[in-house]
């Protein structure tokens, strides 16, 4: 479903991205771990086509994407869920779930609404307040749920857990899970390393901007180098 060919982005004369490459088939939950400062975000921002690229190649279902505008991108099909949530705040719930139908021009969003409901009742418990009201933990949901309103055929998960308490984690990462059952194609960036493994079908391990190796979740669950970086195990 996408293909990432030897990426490169900077911010100024600062690159970020120095080649980076890999793959997501459709049905896949791919984790993307490392440290801060990686590359992880810049990636995901690269892919949604706020973040602009200095060299390399995106393609999405065969299809070169890498110059085209953000809102092309989620016609297509590529929707985020961006780190920090960034909500509209001022805005109600419902409000925030409409906004992410926005480029949909299908019948069924009210179905959609539903679902997002269904994975997260209390965000329709609380669909008229207003989404800056909300706790962390809303907000990350309200967030999830926006992306899901666009219909992705591959969602971006950026950092879905951060700042959240073990219970809060625990929902979010829950729901991952059961949109990964629903067949759901998600490329996921978690600093939570174990717990993204755990949801996922492969991984990749990205250091200082490029892609230092990869292998299927269990195999990086038990890789040293990953246990000793990453999930704080000798």
């Amino acid at each position: 479903m996408l293909e990432i060919e030897n990426l490169h982005s900077a911010y100024g004369r600062i690159e970020v991205l120095k080649g980076v490459s890999l793959r997501v088939a459709a049905g896949e939950v791919v984790a993307l771990i490392g440290s801060n400062g990686a590359g992880k975000t810049t990636l995901m921002r690269a892919l949604s086509g706020v973040q602009p690229v200095t060299g390399g190649a995106i393609t999405f279902l065969g299809e070169r994407i890498d110059r085209l505008p953000s809102h092309a991108r989620v016609r297509r099909g590529i929707v985020q869920s961006p780190e920090g949530r960034h909500v509209f705040a001022p805005l109600s719930v419902e409000d925030n779930l409409s906004l992410g139908g926005y480029l949909r021009r299908d019948g069924e969003i009210e179905q959609d609404r539903a679902r997002v409901y269904t994975m997260f009742p209390v965000l329709h418990e609380k669909r008229h307040l207003l989404a800056g009201g909300l706790s962390g933990g809303q907000q990350q949901m309200l967030a999830i749920g926006r992306a899901l309103m666009g219909k992705p055929k591959l969602l971006l998960l950026d950092e879905p857990s951060l700042g959240l308490s073990p219970l809060l984690v625990d929902q979010i990462l829950g729901a991952i899970a059961a949109l990964k059952a629903a067949g759901v194609t998600i490329l996921l960036v978690e600093q939570n390393a174990s717990a993204a493994l755990e949801i996922s079908d492969r991984g990749y391990v990205i250091e200082t901007g490029r892609i230092a190796f990869t292998d299927s979740a269990s195999a990086l669950l038990n890789d040293p180098r990953v246990k000793s970086a990453y999930l704080g195990l000798e």
